[in-house]
């Protein structure tokens, strides 16, 4: 069984059901829009756990939250790009004591903004990875029909230069039409070696949804 350190977070022994996120707990906390107020409230929440969803502009990031953690909890936008703020979250295990932590980013890939606002964008996602919690498990979602585009190769390389746990979803795999185009994205997911779970999921079927949330809460306990 896995431990962890702070003894706020207690697993109920007695109880042979498995640990899963209790759908519907996600509270929300706060929107950040600019660096330094994000950066504050980092610095009183560093022995914090939780899951960071980041991907380019409509992938399903937000669908993915909400089939795991409940419905409306992330915004669902038809336009991409519009979300520029770090959203938080709070939420529950089943069986454990303690809140954790869902950070929801702003799509990232989208060229239809300001100048002004990408510059603001950067600074805000810069402050985010350059000092998250390192109780947090990154999770980059990616459209199964364009995987690995110029600006998910972008953000791995950033990921290189921080010691980061990251988890990598093709979402959309339902969209797929043939075996060749779904062994190329498998074929693709190979490339990812410094990652620490690959997954293949249709957020919008609920397909490989639940193996994928009892994984990441794996990486919370």
């Amino acid at each position: 069984m896995a431990s962890w350190t702070p003894c706020y977070y207690k697993v109920i022994l007695e109880s042979k059901l498995s640990i899963e996120i209790v759908k519907g707990s996600a509270k929300f906390l706060r929107g950040y829009e600019t660096a330094d107020e994000l950066l504050d409230w980092i610095s009183q929440n560093t022995e914090i756990k939780g899951l960071a969803f980041v991907g380019r502009s409509n992938t399903g990031k937000s669908t993915t939250i909400n089939k795991m953690f409940g419905k409306s909890t992330a915004r669902v936008s038809k336009t991409p790009g519009r979300t520029r703020q770090i959203n938080i979250f709070s939420f529950s295990l089943s069986q454990v004591e303690g809140k954790f932590y869902l950070f929801d980013l702003p799509g990232y890939g989208h060229a239809q903004v300001s100048k002004e606002m990408l510059k603001n964008w950067r600074k805000l996602m810069d402050t985010f990875f350059m000092n998250a919690p390192r109780g947090l498990t990154m999770v980059n979602i990616q459209d199964a029909r364009h995987p690995n585009q110029k600006a998910d190769q972008s953000l791995f390389e950033y990921f290189e230069h921080f010691p980061l746990d990251v988890a990598l979803v093709f979402n959309k795999m339902d969209k797929l039409r043939t075996q060749k185009e779904k062994a190329s994205v498998k074929k693709i997911a190979k490339e990812f070696t410094s990652v620490k779970q690959i997954h293949f999921i249709s957020a919008e079927k609920g397909t490989g949804v639940d193996a994928l949330s009892q994984a990441l809460v794996g990486t919370l306990l």
